[in-house]
């Protein structure tokens, strides 16, 4: 207990998923946490804080610059420092590449590159002021190899995880103690799912798929991310950065990116 106390950490995405799940146990485990979301969240920040924890919620939409600038200052008046900044916020827009739309592409560009960006952009000056930190991206595997019918989710992923890399050694050229990984989820329960197969009426059997794709045969649940994340944020990691941490089960064993 106590891994991150005393730090502030801001969780993208944090109403539901995996979001929430870092949420809580960043929170669990000492930190004060600001969550956000572009769907209702209070509900989240609220059973944090009824298990004794610090814990905020703000309305958030990723891909709005000046929503970011908000943000950022709201954390630096309430709370004077940022150590720990989580990019989770994501969509998932599935189609063949002759199906989507530019629409539809730059959309998911918008949440799920754009939103990462501006997060870094707006936090690490910040994050510096307080003496360093970690930047934990949330990609996919689908970010380190490519999947029929996700072209789009899989080039946005892939750009998380290089965009990670570079802003690592940015941040290590200026010795400025902020760090910058990535993690890539299998298959994880959350409603993310949901948005794979739109129009489907009958919903996804993750244990059925993770039974054939995963070889520890079953599938992950929001906290096996976010205990990862919690790695990430502590000093237990401070030997780490620009790197991926894959928690897929094994799916990527063999299936080099």
């Amino acid at each position: 207990m106590g891994r991150v106390s005393g730090k502030v950490a801001l969780v993208t995405g944090a109403a539901s998923g995996i979001g929430r799940a870092s949420a809580e146990v960043l929170a669990r485990e000492g930190a004060t946490v600001v969550l956000t979301d572009v769907q209702a969240g209070e509900e989240a920040a609220a059973g944090i804080r009824a298990a004794g924890g610090k814990a905020s919620f703000h309305k958030h939409d990723v891909t709005r610059e000046s929503r970011w600038g908000e943000i950022i200052a709201g954390v630096e008046r309430e709370h004077g420092r940022l150590d720990v900044l989580v990019n989770n916020a994501g969509i998932a827009v599935a189609g063949l590449v002759t199906d989507l739309t530019l629409e539809q592409w730059r959309h998911q560009m918008a949440v799920n590159v754009d939103g990462v960006f501006l997060g870094v952009k707006w936090a690490l000056p910040l994050m510096r002021n307080s003496g360093g930190g970690s930047i934990i991206n949330i990609s996919s595997i689908a970010g380190l190899r490519g999947a029929a019918g996700l072209s789009a989710y899989c080039a946005s992923k892939g750009s998380v995880r290089l965009f990670t890399k570079s802003v690592a050694l940015e941040c290590a050229a200026a010795r400025d103690g902020v760090r910058c990984n990535s993690v890539h989820p299998g298959i994880i329960e959350t409603p993310i799912w949901g948005q794979v197969v739109p129009g489907s009426n009958e919903p996804l059997d993750l244990d059925a798929m993770s039974a054939v794709r995963v070889p520890l045969g079953r599938k992950g649940m929001p906290t096996d991310i976010a205990n990862a994340v919690l790695f990430l944020a502590s000093d237990d990691s401070s030997y780490m950065t620009g790197e991926e941490m894959v928690v897929d089960g094994g799916m990527t064993v063999g299936n080099p990116q």
